[in-house]
């Protein structure tokens, strides 16, 4: 069974930082690629970026302007999402999904809010 777990969020000010986590399975995260996407309040579900299963590729969405990071542990088979420089428009549900998506129930990610 596929299951991705998504952690880390929480509360953060502003033009701080966040680092979100995106655990599974040793042979999901070294089959796939895996994709980070968020979905703010009223908003559709958008891409934030993708690393390859090698880790040879990483791609981001243009929008998010260079201030995510994707990396991996594959000690701890889990994918990282840094988030810098965050802004209130960063306020969103956080999700992980392979690429292409296997990940049918996308469960209920993990919430970042920004405030002051």
């Amino acid at each position: 069974q596929l299951q991705l777990v998504e952690s880390g969020g929480g509360l953060v000010q502003p033009g701080g930082s966040l680092r979100l986590s995106c655990t599974a399975s040793s042979a999901t995260l070294r089959s796939y690629p895996i994709a980070w996407f968020r979905q703010a309040p009223g908003k559709e579900r958008e891409g934030i970026g993708c690393i390859s299963s090698n880790d040879r590729f990483t791609y981001y969405h243009d929008s998010m302007k260079g201030r995510f990071t994707i990396s991996r542990d594959r000690a701890k088979n889990t994918i990282y999402l840094q988030m810098n420089k965050v802004t209130p428009e960063d306020t969103a549900v956080y999700y992980c999904n392979t690429n292409p998506a296997m990940r049918r129930d996308w469960g209920q990610g993990t919430q970042v809010t920004v405030f002051s």
